[in-house]
């Protein structure tokens, strides 16, 4: 069985073609010339370099291959400017998607990574889960170009068989976002917004890893599936998980109006609109670190192909700290030489 992992580069794309490996498929990675392969060394991996931008050399870069399975991971989470949302998370999927039926590669499954982000904010009030049933309304922009690419797939020929992902928070070693919390803990501060209760749903990378194989293998087609861990955690549970990894009797919380946070991320965009960076604090993540509710439902995943997440939060931050703590090492040691 052949799989074609596009988008295989980032965080995420290791680990689904680790997991690729480990269950025997002649694993296949979609890269652009400018992606980075740290995280792709395995001898056993095989390369295409496709151009999303031209849809007719993208043609060309796939005619003469079929896989059994396509895993679509390739998206972006921040961009300098937000029309890029657009080209990146919806365009490059159409032009991905004609390419295949053009060319008479359809798989037998093609799953596609959105995000919770897709379905916008849960409920405040009562905090009832997000779950599939939900019509979605996204509040940011990457939310927005999330649903436009589901609608996309939605669209296409009944006998293209997509699968939509959509999972929560992602973590684990390498992951930057999270990575930035974990820090801030280790120098004894945890940083948090607002002040009414926050709960927070997570998903380790492998756990991700493994139900985007299992449903390729068990679930049905033109479904879609919220992945997380099964429980929420409030933001002092979390401290107090990292916190306990990392050794530390001392952290200090520090919460902030959540108009600081706005201030901060309208001056933070605008420098890296200037500096023509992506940066991680901007008007999406606002929004994102604002809403209160990402308690999830998972109960559709469970039922069509057997999903149960096998790391839990306080198992997964200790790989996570372990990882990072052995980045910090090997840094200091290539300091020394």
């Amino acid at each position: 069985m052949k799989v074609l992992i596009v988008g295989a580069g980032g965080f995420i794309g290791g680990f689904i073609a680790r997991e690729a490996l480990s269950r025997g498929y002649e694993t296949w990675c979609a890269v652009r010339e400018s992606t980075s392969r740290r995280y792709l060394t395995d001898p056993a991996l095989r390369f295409i370099t496709l151009d999303y931008d031209d849809p007719d050399k993208l043609r060309d870069e796939l005619a003469g291959n079929q896989w059994d399975y396509i895993v679509y991971n390739l998206g972006a989470t921040k961009c300098v400017n937000f029309s890029d949302f657009n080209h990146i998370n919806f365009t490059y999927l159409r032009n991905f998607c004609e390419a295949v039926i053009t060319n008479g590669q359809i798989p037998k499954r093609f799953i596609y990574m959105s995000s919770l982000s897709a379905l916008g904010p849960g409920d405040e009030k009562d905090y009832s889960p997000l779950n599939g049933s939900m019509i979605p309304q996204p509040n940011t922009r990457y939310g927005l170009s999330k649903i436009k690419a589901e609608t996309l797939l939605q669209t296409l020929p009944s006998s293209f068989p997509w699968i939509i992902l959509r999972p929560t928070g992602v973590y684990g070693p390498h992951e930057r976002d999270y990575l930035m919390m974990i820090k801030s803990i280790d120098a004894h501060f945890d940083f948090g917004v607002g002040f009414r209760r926050q709960m927070l749903t997570f998903i380790y990378v492998e756990d991700l890893a493994c139900a985007i194989f299992d449903a390729l293998e068990k679930a049905p087609v033109h479904r879609k599936y919220i992945i997380s861990e099964p429980r929420a955690y409030t933001q002092g549970e979390f401290r107090k998980i990292v916190a306990k990894e990392l050794g530390h009797k001392l952290v200090i919380p520090v919460r902030l109006p959540l108009l600081a946070l706005k201030i901060a991320c309208k001056v933070s965009e605008k420098y890296g609109a200037a500096k023509l960076q992506a940066v991680t604090l901007n008007s999406d993540k606002y929004k994102i670190m604002a809403q209160r509710n990402w308690n999830c439902d998972t109960t559709d995943a469970e039922r069509d192909f057997g999903f149960k997440s096998r790391i839990d939060l306080a198992e997964g931050i200790k790989r996570t700290v372990r990882a990072y703590r052995n980045e910090l090492k090997n840094n200091k040691n290539k300091h020394m030489i």
